[in-house]
């Protein structure tokens, strides 16, 4: 091995090294100021009995924070009575459901940890037969699923209007609860994408048909919820290209109808973009040419806004979700080079991490301290627990 080789070595690890270190120190989203770079993925559990989170959920998140994860983001939460079809996930209306969350939050907070709802509506994803709420209808843009097939019906103005009110009373209940953050859940083929992607909008009004027309409403939901909970609340808004139906679908076929859609959405109010993407260290655009051809989903929107972004995708595995979640299925354990590499190229502010908390809430303590061999993997059972 040459001289020179040995120094780009040692030049390569002193940079790793202090990339890493970065990891675990403080970031400021706006006013909020978070103690590491790592975020809890929202991850869909249905722990909840009659949409109250208990006190096993309570222990669930604070055991995370206690572990140090800085921002915990919770799994998906409804906003009204036609948000979903389980009564077991947890919901941010209701006298009891709003005290269990305050307690909830307290909880996070006594770890020190931050915390942020992920407010939730699925639209046409609730299905045709809601175990919740099973004579009121299934509302999205058009009545189609994201997989392309008829579900519900197509909602009115005024229905729209209602949802957008609901979003924004469930943001000032959660402002009220104590969260510190709220998240609008905009990915998946759920609601607010159904909007985004053309796929699932084809509406011919103001709320259909050019891109700039499909971006309206979740622009409208994002400025409501922004009043809701005034100007020092971050607002993140989750987005992804695709769907579950459709792995290969894109709201943006290019940067600059990227840049059309978030820029939109900065104007209405959200402060912070969470890309949620399938493997966070793949190119969102290989065919720039370039540096800017390696950027990742987070990356991108960070660029295109100036805002805070969070990654997510498959962070320190070797399986993409949607291997991993199958019956039986096993995601092993895998470096952090890519986070670090997307880290040194500015390309997130927060990473966020979800199969690797659900298997081993003391993940960052394990990788801040350098027990990489005591990481336990991930295993499909573990979603069945709150351990």
């Amino acid at each position: 091995m040459t001289v020179e080789h040995t120094v780009s070595r040692a030049g390569q690890a002193a940079k790793s090294s202090a990339r890493l270190a970065d990891l675990f120190g403080p970031v400021e989203l706006g006013p909020l100021r978070v103690r590491n770079r790592f975020a809890m993925a929202p991850m869909t559990r249905e722990f909840s009995p009659d949409g109250t989170v208990t006190d096993e959920v309570a222990s669930y998140y604070a055991r995370r924070a206690a572990a140090g994860v800085g921002l915990l983001i919770t799994e998906g939460v409804y906003v009204s009575e036609d948000s979903g079809p389980s009564t077991r996930v947890p919901r941010l209306f209701g006298e009891a459901q709003l005290a269990a969350w305050a307690r909830l939050v307290d909880a996070v907070h006594a770890e020190g940890g931050l915390i942020a709802p992920q407010l939730w509506h699925l639209g046409a994803e609730r299905g045709d037969h809601p175990a919740f709420n099973a004579g009121l209808p299934t509302l999205s843009p058009s009545g189609l699923s994201s997989s392309g097939k008829s579900r519900g019906r197509a909602a009115t103005a005024d229905e729209l209007a209602r949802i957008r009110d609901d979003f924004a009373r469930a943001a000032a209940a959660a402002r009220e609860a104590g969260f510190d953050a709220v998240e609008l859940h905009g990915a998946h083929g759920y609601l607010l994408d159904q909007f985004l992607w053309e796929g699932t909008n084809k509406r011919d009004d103001e709320y259909g048909g050019s891109l700039e027309a499909r971006t309206r409403f979740p622009a409208e939901v994002a400025a409501a919820v922004r009043e809701a909970v005034g100007p020092d609340v971050p607002v993140i808004f989750r987005f992804s290209q695709w769907k579950s139906g459709d792995y290969t679908a894109r709201i943006a076929n290019t940067p600059a109808e990227l840049e059309a859609i978030l820029g939109r959405l900065a104007d209405a109010g959200v402060s912070v973009f969470h890309a949620s993407t399938r493997r966070h260290w793949e190119p969102a655009f290989p065919e720039v040419e370039g540096p800017d051809g390696r950027l990742g989903l987070a990356g991108w929107a960070k660029k295109v806004t100036g805002l805070p972004s969070i990654a997510v995708g498959s962070v320190g595995l070797n399986e993409a979700f949607q291997v991993a979640f199958q019956a039986g299925g096993r995601a092993g354990v895998s470096g952090l080079e890519p986070v670090l590499e997307q880290l040194g190229r500015g390309e997130f502010d927060l990473v966020a991490l979800g199969r690797v908390l659900l298997s081993d809430p003391a993940w960052i303590e394990k990788i801040r301290e350098g027990r990489h061999e005591e990481i336990r993997p991930f295993r499909a059972e573990d979603r069945e627990t709150l351990s």
